[in-house]
């Protein structure tokens, strides 16, 4: 029997997986996509992380559908589907879903909201409804209630764990592209309440708290290699499952994430066998919110945030300004507990029109002499600061 701990686990990696044993082209051009913003989002942030690499693909698919030239290019490299026909990466979206298991909930949706009188292209919309399902709903986005709509239509999809992905919409916005997730699955063998026991658990830091950690003894599938040990717990009748990699102590996190690829992950895939065990695994809930521009750019979409630049002539006519992506946001919820798993994921491309953005004329301002200044809250109005200078120096 061999004995798989997790008191020393110092970082978890999260992950839905149908067990493939050949894995769709598509469907492996994102596991690489996934792995690349991995390594570039935990760099970027420190503590716990969870997002869904999956969400955040499906919605640049649906934008890369609205993409021509460099923009496509750009796009079509940082998902890995550089190569594939545009046709069988949209085709790759409809394996996805329907899972038939009554101890697991999978809802995957997307919805795309375009401002009235906006020409957008008909084939661009009727892609993705077609191959994503997705709802087109056009709205006055001068409107308040506009907000509130798209929120709504998160939260729902998301069975509440995330309310909203929009606060305002900016004067300059046309569209905005959502993926929407939710992910319910109970343990095929379930932990028992009373098993679980506060331990230590020790950060990267090298901080000991003491945190509530669930315990079973099964047969798992189970691979381990010199650096790391790594588990697959199922979910249901076995096709989803969440996989716990466990760095050797003498390897750390951090060098362990720098060998997180797309190739790697196949060839552990490959590896894993049904071999009995104990496992000792933390209760856990984590929240991200992430701001993906500087990610994306890092893994080379460039040209489609700059507004001279982006072509995405094949979405919108041009007639009225040229269209970019101004944003792409994504937050994302994940519970673990003796019964289950229950996750949620949104991730929003937004695009904007260069013509339609406010005060587009120029000026010059050259403060030279004494000013006044004030710092304002702008969504409720509180001046915070007020403030005269009379000599900068």
């Amino acid at each position: 029997m061999r004995i798989f701990s997790i008191f020393l686990l110092i970082a978890f990696f999260f992950s839905f997986k149908t067990m493939a044993q050949n894995p769709n082209p598509v469907t492996s051009a994102y596991t690489t996509f996934g792995f690349k913003l991995f390594s570039e989002i935990t760099n970027q942030m420190k503590g716990n992380v969870v997002y869904s690499p999956s969400s955040i693909a499906w919605c640049l698919s649906m934008v890369l559908n609205g993409a021509k030239g460099q923009t496509r290019d750009e796009i079509a490299r940082a998902l890995e589907v550089n190569g594939i026909n545009l046709d069988d990466v949209n085709a790759a979206y409809s394996t996805n879903g329907n899972v038939s298991d009554p101890m697991v909930e999978l809802d995957i949706a997307n919805s795309l909201w375009g401002k009235q009188g906006i020409p957008f292209k008909k084939t661009f919309l009727d892609t993705n409804k077609r191959y994503y399902g997705a709802e087109v709903s056009s709205l006055n986005f001068d409107d308040p209630g506009s907000v509130q709509m798209i929120n709504t239509w998160v939260k729902t999809k998301t069975r509440g764990k995330i309310d909203k992905i929009i606060d305002q919409i900016d004067a300059a916005s046309v569209l905005f592209l959502i993926n929407a997730v939710y992910f319910k699955g109970t343990w095929t063998h379930q932990f028992q309440a009373d098993q679980t026991k506060n331990d230590t658990f020790t950060t990267a830091s090298g901080t000991q708290k003491q945190v509530p950690f669930m315990h079973q003894q099964h047969s798992f599938r189970y691979y381990e290699e010199p650096d790391f040990q790594a588990m697959s717990l199922p979910y249901g009748e076995g096709r989803l499952s969440m996989y716990i990699f466990l760095p050797a102590k003498n390897i750390g996190i951090t060098k362990f994430q720098s060998t997180l690829t797309g190739t790697n992950w196949e060839k552990w895939m490959s590896g894993f066998e049904k071999t009995e065990g104990t496992i000792a695994l933390p209760k856990f809930r984590a929240e991200d919110e992430i701001d993906l521009n500087d990610t994306l750019k890092a893994i080379g979409i460039r040209s489609a945030f700059q507004p001279q630049m982006a072509d995405f002539s094949d979405m919108v006519d041009s007639v009225k300004g040229n269209a970019f992506l101004s944003s792409v946001k994504h937050k994302a919820f994940a519970e673990v507990d003796e019964h289950g798993t229950e996750a949620a994921a949104v991730t929003m491309g937004e695009i904007q029109m260069t013509s339609v953005m406010a005060n587009p004329k120029t000026f010059q301002m050259i403060v030279n002499r004494p000013f006044v200044f004030a710092i304002r809250d702008d969504r409720n109005g509180t001046l915070l600061f007020l403030g005269l200078v009379n000599d900068p120096s």
